[in-house]
């Protein structure tokens, strides 16, 4: 004879469907462990390799520092480099906003005329293609606010991505879904709203994760080209200033901030990414399983 269930198992079973998701949550903690290890691993085995060759060749510290040197200048150092790291944060991040607002834009532009598209497209190839290093000099001189020229130099680099990779993404909607669209009498402005913009979307932030890299970029070789020194100096300016005076160490620790910097870009872009498309976009639900 079959048992009837009682209250106390309905509460069981359903204590035991809230399990999974709490199981779920640990399985991704390993997951994430799992991928972080094995780079964090080799960079830890580098760097204890690179301090091993600096103490057994005796190599001096205006050469190669080690890294346990460079840590210390780092922390001695830190109210003069943190200052910097400041001014190169500042510049970097609003050369990337003003690209992702001004390259969305041109990009929507381009869309709505193949006219417009393959009239200015080519410019923004040669934006692209041009060093900014040639031409950083040449801003700095016409535009005699600092700040401003250091803007639009990494502005320059950080822009063609964005437009690029939205212009893209805005004419890759499906072809089917557009006639569906159109069968159904949707207006254009539904049509870019419902179709076109989610359809960009993941290639929208493709774009902006090199966008963030190529902004630091262009404001550290604008602040290379521009040389300027004070109190609202970036962190170029402090390698500069560190090659001249022979404050290798300070140097070292001056590019291992721009380095860690770019990551740390990187990696808010990409979880930026990860949070937009995780529910219904192939790339980032395919990383979930």
């Amino acid at each position: 004879m079959a048992s009837v269930p009682t209250i106390e198992g309905k509460r069981a079973a359903v204590g035991d469907a809230d399990s999974p998701p709490a199981t779920q949550r640990r399985v991704d903690l390993w997951t994430v462990a799992g991928r972080a290890l094995p780079p964090v691993a080799i960079g830890v085995i580098v760097l204890v390799l690179w301090e091993l060759l600096v103490r057994v060749k005796e190599i001096p510290y205006y050469i190669l520092p080690g890294p346990l040197l460079i840590i210390g200048t780092l922390v001695k150092d830190w109210g003069t480099l943190y200052p910097s790291l400041l001014v190169t944060l500042a510049i970097t991040g609003a050369a990337l906003f003003v690209a992702t607002v001004a390259g969305v834009l041109i990009a929507i532009l381009f869309t709505q005329s193949r006219w417009v598209e393959r009239s200015l497209f080519p410019y923004a190839v040669i934006l692209q293609v041009t060093p900014v290093v040639a031409i950083a000099p040449l801003i700095i001189i016409w535009v005699k606010n600092i700040p401003i020229a250091l803007l639009i130099c990494a502005w320059i680099v950080a822009f063609f991505p964005i437009v690029s990779n939205t212009t893209l993404g805005l004419n890759s909607a499906d072809h089917n879904l557009l006639n569906l669209f159109q069968l159904y009498g949707a207006s254009r402005r539904q049509v870019f709203w419902y179709l076109r913009l989610p359809s960009a979307m993941p290639y929208f932030l493709g774009g902006l994760r090199i966008s963030g890299g190529l902004a630091l970029i262009g404001a550290v070789v604008a602040e290379f080209v521009a040389g300027t020194g004070g109190t609202q100096s970036g962190l170029a300016y402090r390698v500069l200033e560190s090659g001249y005076t022979m404050q290798i160490p300070r140097m070292f620790a001056a590019l291992f901030m721009i380095t860690c910097t770019g990551i740390v870009i990187f990696l808010l872009l990409n979880g930026l990414s990860y949070l937009v498309l995780r529910k219904w976009h192939e790339s980032a639900v395919k990383r979930e399983g």
